[in-house]
C-alpha cells in the first residue's frame, strides 16, 4: 500500500497557471489528435467521458473543443457525436 511513485493520470489540470482549464484541455486534446492517440476519423471521447478524466464540467470540455473544430481539426456529427476530422489530400 501507498506507491507514491505511480504517475500522474494522463492529462491532469494545472490548477496553478494562468492557462485556463479549458485552454489546457484543448492544447492536450490538439495533442493527442496531432500525436495520433486519436487517429483521423476515429470518435472521440464523449464531453462526459473528457470532464471526468479532467475534474472539469462539461461545459468546459465543450468551451475546449470548440476552437479546434474551427481549426477542422474535430467535427461533431449530431446522434452520433465528436469525431476527429480525416485528412485533408489535396
Amino acid at each position: 500500500m501507498g506507491h507514491q511513485d505511480t504517475p500522474d493520470p494522463p492529462g491532469p489540470i494545472d490548477r496553478g497557471t494562468l492557462q485556463t482549464p479549458s485552454e489546457q484541455i484543448t492544447a492536450i486534446v490538439r495533442g493527442r489528435i496531432t500525436s495520433g492517440q486519436y487517429p483521423p476519423g476515429t470518435r472521440m471521447p464523449s464531453t462526459t467521458t473528457l470532464a471526468q478524466e479532467f475534474g472539469v464540467a462539461t461545459r468546459t470540455v465543450r468551451k475546449a473543443l470548440a476552437p479546434l473544430a474551427a481549426e477542422g481539426l474535430i467535427e461533431t456529427r449530431p446522434g452520433w457525436g465528436t469525431f476527429v476530422a480525416n485528412d485533408k489530400e489535396a
